[in-house]
């Protein structure tokens, strides 16, 4: 993973958080359900149903919110680095040009003082 690109890395470190989340709230949901299962009476079960319900839906949430963060700051680290690779290249090409100028002139002087 040393030379692996950041914006893999990245966006794997979202994935593993997104599962983690959502094993979490359907361990939450079973929970509710269990209780939901154990009410005595109709009130109390559909209420524990709906929270089972609004746990999952919370939940997706927050991991396709997650899941949106990471991707655009992967992004952002992808282009902000082909940016950077793109400038080094043209200050090399621009050196490289230069010395070739510099070159060409040192010759024409020297042609023309022989």
């Amino acid at each position: 993973m040393a030379d692996a690109d950041l914006d893999v890395v990245i966006r794997q470190l979202a994935r593993q958080q997104q599962k983690s989340l959502m094993a979490a709230a359907k361990k939450r949901r079973d929970r509710y359900g269990s209780l939901a299962a154990k009410a005595k009476d109709k009130p109390a079960r559909d209420r524990y149903r709906q929270i089972a319900k609004d746990t999952i839906e919370h939940a997706t949430a927050a991991a396709r919110r997650l899941q949106i963060s990471a991707d655009n700051a992967a992004d952002s680290y992808a282009r902000s680095m082909r940016q950077a690779v793109a400038a080094a290249d043209a200050a090399a090409a621009a050196t490289k040009e230069a010395a070739k100028k510099k070159t060409a002139k040192r010759k024409t002087a020297q042609g023309a003082d022989a």
